[in-house]
């Protein structure tokens, strides 16, 4: 599951990973911090499996112990995607070839369709909404599902409390538009984005916006 990386805390693996391994000491000395804080830090991102730390043999003196980041802290370094993200959906949506910018919206679409598929579209309606619940989830996204009460009875609504698209959405919402259809092509049912982080909502939330099980039909709208 991903992990989100707090400023501070990517400050100190930055500078862990500048110097290449260090002690204690060491990294109190290029924070200009206490020990105690250190120490506070590293507990933090060695939970996340950022950085590991070794024992090393000092001869006959006591044995000490030195931190460097482990690949997967350095994965988190460069992981920061949103200006390629944004610049590749602006020269996506300025394809003047309208088919040929409708058939990569559509195979994006399907791509991020199978991230989040079950293996088949079967069970209930709620059972559904737990799987895209988890499968989000296991993205690091903050989602849950809860119940709301409709004409039909009550119906699961999805909310997203973190929208993973924020930037790109303040530019363009077909992004929303997007992620609407892709919802309801894995839940199998059409979803309505009843209200969006965008317009100063505190969550994007999805609500089931018919009560027929059947299939979502091919996703045009963002073409």
């Amino acid at each position: 599951m991903q992990t989100d990386m707090l400023r501070p805390d990517r400050e100190f693996l930055a500078c862990l990973n500048r110097i290449g391994s260090g002690t204690v000491q060491n990294l109190c000395d290029e924070l200009g911090v206490t020990a105690t804080a250190v120490r506070q830090k590293l507990a933090r991102v060695m939970s996340a499996e950022w950085v590991e730390r070794q024992t090393v043999s000092a001869g006959r003196g006591r044995p000490y112990h030195v931190y460097h980041v482990t690949d997967k802290g350095r994965r988190q370094l460069g992981n920061d995607y949103g200006e390629l993200a944004r610049l590749m959906w602006r020269e996506l949506r300025a394809i003047e070839d309208r088919e040929v910018r409708t058939r990569l919206m559509t195979r994006l679409r399907d791509a991020l369709v199978e991230r989040y598929r079950p293996p088949q579209i079967s069970g209930s309606l709620s059972d559904r909404f737990q799987h895209l619940q988890h499968a989000l989830r296991e993205q690091g996204f903050q989602v849950d599902v809860n119940q709301r009460e409709s004409g039909a009875g009550l119906l699961p609504v999805l909310r997203e409390h973190s929208c993973p698209y924020f930037d790109l959405a303040e530019e363009d919402s077909s992004i929303c538009d997007l992620e609407q259809s892709v919802f309801g092509e894995v839940l199998g049912v059409p979803v309505t984005l009843t209200q969006c982080c965008r317009d100063g909502h505190s969550c994007c939330e999805f609500q089931v916006s018919s009560v027929s099980e059947q299939p979502q039909q091919q996703f045009e709208n963002v073409g």
